[in-house]
């Protein structure tokens, strides 16, 4: 057979040809590759000296799915139906074709690989890789058979729950559900594989008995299979709100698993295309490929960043205590310090804390963590200790001069190379490292509450930050399985002065006699997490007015506070820390807290203002319009001029709805001169706030967005 490709190795043994996919760097199933692994097939299948074909793959992936650069540029349903089925015909020849198949999977297996996999005839996965169907997480439904072969093997219940949630499973699972036929060590992985070729080579397995599409055991019968999807229907009801691919991957498998096979593969193409060029398949895919690049900066290309193995932690409080668990999760060693011993202790128990869930579900052990915590942290109240430390995360008191005074002491105690990195949320980086011979060292790391849990991780250059200490900072916030956006120095950086542009409006509406309540209940429909409201109460009304005074004072009246703001910060009720702030929360379920709705009604009386009625679009538009506005004052400053980045941020940051693609890939969508005129409008009504960016104006006269389309 032909051995000659780009992406492919060919081995002949014993009567198998072994075809080792190698397609850097996930194995992502590009067109081109597809093209190759279509004639290595054709080609074993003509070579009588070929028995069986094994595929497998190379490095750490079997196949990680398609190559979804491919499906974005894809505009119309029309256009990409037919490659669908061209696709399936791939799949189908494996299925089919006059030869047994055997998939050998060395590393994941996700989307396409699967599909493929589910194609063979014979699956032997090595252990604790991933095995799924993810494509609803970017919008997709599996369109190579999947929604029609994984119910075949593990069952409607299991295959919903797979493929409408996009979850994966390990192989373990995966051999126990039904879609593996074999669990073994990677290094016998090819062995076994020879083992399982020699079986169909002496007939002792027949491939053409084991064809998934004939697989029919598993299915339910007519009135089971509408009560199991009546209820996957239910649930996706429940999660998701503002995306399409769970309901039509639900429909797939409603429509399909059927006696023709080939119409119900016809049914699934159709349903993926619907998909495909949808403004929400578009705009996850984007999520997923900005956050592949996020803090691949030209600033830092070919900049070798410091290798990390040790990180000091300097307090074990609420973010100390997150931050550490990040450490010990992914193989640092700690060194925990705070100042005094019962600060320290604290700080272990908050981190034990930290760990809590994943002992609940099964993911680690009492045992395990008391370990990790003996073998990997040490524990001191002396700043000397810092000694050994290649990152020094501080994240004390939110008081300029304690972190000044701290770090002309480490300046003093660590090797010139140490990177010095403050978790502050709102204090000047730049500021901070004048203190420093070398300002060049010190960065910004703004986790995010609770740190362990929350992907983004904001990396705040000072004006002195030098390459080397961003890469650095880049490289260990994917250490730390972080997505990195890089901003600079400016008051509040970038995400929090995003969340003052975007939930602060409220407390003007509610100024003007708009019912809190009916704001929540917009911002939650638009997708959001929450609403102002509990959000505030959540991050602490105290720390949102210091935060709106320091804008006001860096920006004057565009920032100036809201009155209504000020009043309920005077009531002393901060929200959940004091246990009311504008929710009671004394409650089983958070109400009203009569004493700030007192100081409303009272405000509301006292300057005539009578209840207003809003509707939801009014509300989101007016929220959305100033916050839009926002970012682009921020490019205009330089704090950050990637509008990926600034999604991203919001996204993993503030919990903007991800189906809508961020606030800037949301405002192309709205239009820019619709977006601009309607600044314009609100500027006449409420003053200088809304005041249009001179770089907004620009765009919205030259056609300009900030996707380029």
């Amino acid at each position: 057979m032909k051995t000659d490709y780009r992406t492919i190795k060919v081995e002949i043994t014993q009567g198998v040809a072994i075809l080792r996919l190698n397609n850097p760097p996930v194995n992502q199933l590009s067109k081109p590759f597809v093209e190759e692994i279509r004639d290595a097939l054709t080609s074993a299948s003509g070579d009588h000296e070929v028995k069986v074909v094994i595929l497998t793959g190379t490095e750490k992936n079997f196949i990680a799915g398609a190559d979804i650069t491919e499906i974005q540029k894809v505009k119309d349903r029309d256009s990409i139906f037919p490659l669908v089925m061209e696709n399936n015909k791939l799949l189908n020849s494996i299925e089919q074709g006059p030869k047994p198949v055997i998939a050998a999977l060395n590393g994941n297996c996700l989307g396409g690989g699967l599909e493929i996999a589910m194609a063979s005839h014979y699956r032997i996965a090595a252990k604790g890789i991933q095995v799924g169907q993810p494509e609803v997480q970017i919008g997709l439904i599996p369109g190579a058979g999947g929604t029609q072969r994984l119910p075949r093997l593990v069952g409607l219940p299991d295959a919903l729950k797979m493929i409408a949630t996009g979850q994966p499973i390990s192989s373990e699972e995966g051999l126990e559900k039904g879609c593996l036929d074999e669990v073994v060590p990677l290094e016998s992985l090819l062995e076994k594989a020879l083992g399982a070729a020699q079986r169909f080579i002496s007939g002792e397995l027949n491939y053409r008995d084991r064809m998934t599409r004939l697989k029919k055991d598993r299915l339910p019968n007519f009135v089971t299979k509408k009560m199991i999807i009546s209820y996957a229907r239910g649930e996706a009801e429940k999660k998701g709100k503002g995306y399409i691919a769970p309901f039509k991957a639900i429909e797939a498998m409603e429509r399909g698993l059927s006696d023709d096979f080939e119409a119900d593969l016809k049914i699934e193409a159709e349903l993926f295309s619907d998909c495909a060029v949808s403004d929400v398949a578009k705009n996850l895919i984007g999520i997923f490929l900005n956050t592949r690049a996020a803090g691949k900066l030209p600033r830092i290309k070919g900049v070798e960043p410091q290798k990390i193995k040790t990180v000091a932690m300097l307090g074990g409080g609420a973010m100390g205590s997150g931050i550490t668990n990040l450490l010990l999760n992914n193989g640092f060693d700690t060194i925990l310090w705070d100042i005094n011993d019962e600060a320290i202790q604290k700080g272990l128990s908050a981190i034990r804390k930290t760990f809590a869930y994943p002992i609940k579900i099964g993911k680690m052990t009492q045992e395990e963590l008391d370990r990790m915590i003996r073998d990997r942290i040490t524990t001191t109240t002396s700043i000397d200790d810092m000694k050994r430390a290649d990152l020094i995360i501080e994240a004390v008191l939110e008081d300029m001069g304690i972190k000044q005074g701290i770090w002309k002491r480490l300046q003093e105690i660590c090797r010139p190379e140490v990177i010095l990195a403050t978790n502050t949320s709102a204090l000047p980086i730049t500021e901070m490292a004048s203190v420093l011979k070398d300002p060049g060292r010190m960065i910004g790391l703004h986790f995010f509450n609770p740190a362990e849990r929350m992907p983004l991780l904001e990396i705040i250059c000072g004006k002195k930050t030098s390459d080397g200490t961003l890469a650095s900072s880049v490289a260990f916030a994917r250490a730390i399985r972080k997505v990195p956006i890089v901003v600079n120095d400016g008051p509040g950086f970038y995400v929090s002065r995003q969340l003052g542009a975007l939930m602060g409006e409220s407390t003007f509406m509610i100024g003007e006699g708009v019912d809190g309540a009916l704001i929540e209940e917009a911002l939650l429909d638009f997708g959001m997490p929450m609403g102002p409201a509990t959000l505030s109460d959540l991050t602490g009304i105290d720390i949102g007015y210091h935060v709106g005074k320091n804008f006001e004072k860096s920006f004057g009246d565009r920032w100036k506070m809201s009155p209504i703001y000020d009043l309920v910060y005077q009531t002393g009720c901060y929200g959940r820390k004091t246990g009311a702030g504008w929710l009671d929360y004394s409650s089983e379920k958070p109400v009203p807290n009569p004493k700030v709705q007192e100081v409303i009604k009272k405000y509301l009386k006292e300057k005539g203002i009578k209840s207003k009625k809003s509707s939801h679009k009014e509300i989101v538009d007016r929220m959305l319009a100033r916050a839009i506005n926002e970012a682009v004052y921020m490019i205009e400053e330089g704090i950050c001029d990637r509008p990926q980045d600034m999604d991203l941020a919001i996204i993993y940051g503030l919990g903007f709805p991800p189906y809508r693609g961020g606030i800037l890939r949301y405002a192309d969508a709205w239009g820019i001169r619709n977006v601009y005129e309607h600044l314009l409008k609100l500027e006449k009504e409420h003053g200088v706030r809304f005041k249009p960016a001179s770089l907004l104006k620009e765009m919205a006269e030259s056609g300009r967005t900030f996707y380029g389309s």
